[in-house]
C-alpha cells in the first residue's frame, strides 16, 4: 500500500547561486558527507546537489509533514546502489515519522527517482508499505 507521495522541482542556477553565496555553510547544514562527497566528485556539481535538494523536498512531503514539522535537512539522505539507483535514507526525526506512518506488520520501503534537464532537477519519492512475512511486526 501507498503512505505517501511526493514530488519536487529545483532550479540548478538558484542552487548554484546559494553554494556561490554560501559554500560549505549551506552544503553542511544540508547535505551529509556522503552526499557531498558524491556531488563534488560530479562533473555537474550544482545539478547533483539540486536532484539531491528536491528529493530531501519531494521525501518531506511523502511523509506529510514537509520541512516545517521538525525534519532536519540531514535526517534525510541520498545514496546511490552500485547501479546507479538513488536510495533514499532517513534517521532522526523523520525515520519517527516514517515507523509512525507505517501499519503494523508491514515495512516501510521508500522508492526515489532523480532526473535533471538543465535548469530543472526533480525528484519523485514514493513511500510503500510491505506486509511482513506472517504479519509480525
Amino acid at each position: 500500500m501507498i503512505l505517501g507521495i511526493g514530488t519536487d522541482l529545483a532550479n540548478i542556477k538558484r542552487i548554484q547561486g546559494t553554494l556561490d553565496r554560501f559554500g560549505d555553510r549551506f552544503k553542511n547544514r544540508v547535505f551529509t558527507q556522503v552526499e557531498q562527497r558524491k556531488s563534488e566528485a560530479r562533473k555537474d556539481v550544482a545539478g547533483t546537489y539540486a536532484k539531491r535538494w528536491a528529493a530531501k523536498e519531494a521525501c518531506s512531503k511523502a511523509l506529510g509533514t514537509g520541512l516545517a514539522m521538525g525534519i532536519s535537512w540531514k535526517d534525510m539522505a541520498v545514496t546511490n546502489m552500485r547501479s546507479g539507483q538513488p536510495v533514499m535514507a532517513v534517521t532522526g526525526w523523520a525515520a519517527e515519522r516514517l515507523a509512525q506512518m507505517t501499519p503494523a506488520g508491514h515495512t516501510a520501503v521508500i522508492h526515489c527517482t532523480l532526473t535533471d534537464d538543465h535548469p530543472w532537477a526533480q525528484a519523485f519519492v514514493v513511500i510503500e508499505a510491505r506486509p511482513n512475512e506472517g504479519g509480525a511486526t
